[in-house]
C-alpha cells in the first residue's frame, strides 16, 4: 500500500523534473531555433503533432503517477 503511493509520487517527481528537459528536445526538433532555423522538415500537420509530444508527456506521467497511488489507496480499502 505504502509502496505504491511513495512510487507514484516518486513518479511524478522524476517525469515532472524531465519534462523541461522533453520540451526543450521537442522545440529543437520542430526547428525554432536559432541554430537550425532553416532545417524543418515537417508538414503543418506533424509539426502540429509534434507540438503536443509535451502534452501527452505530461499526460502519461500523471495518470501513471495517479493510477499507481490509487491502486496503493485501493489495496488498503480507503478507495
Amino acid at each position: 500500500m505504502l509502496g505504491n503511493i511513495i512510487g507514484g509520487f516518486i513518479v511524478i517527481l522524476v517525469g515532472l523534473s524531465l519534462a523541461p528537459t522533453v520540451a526543450d528536445q521537442v522545440y529543437l526538433a520542430r526547428g525554432n531555433s536559432s541554430t537550425f532555423a532553416d532545417y524543418n522538415n515537417l508538414s503543418s500537420a506533424g509539426y502540429t503533432i509534434m507540438g503536443l509530444i509535451t502534452l501527452f508527456y505530461c499526460l502519461g506521467i500523471a495518470a501513471v503517477g495517479i493510477g499507481m497511488a490509487s491502486v496503493g489507496l485501493r489495496n488498503a480499502g480507503l478507495m
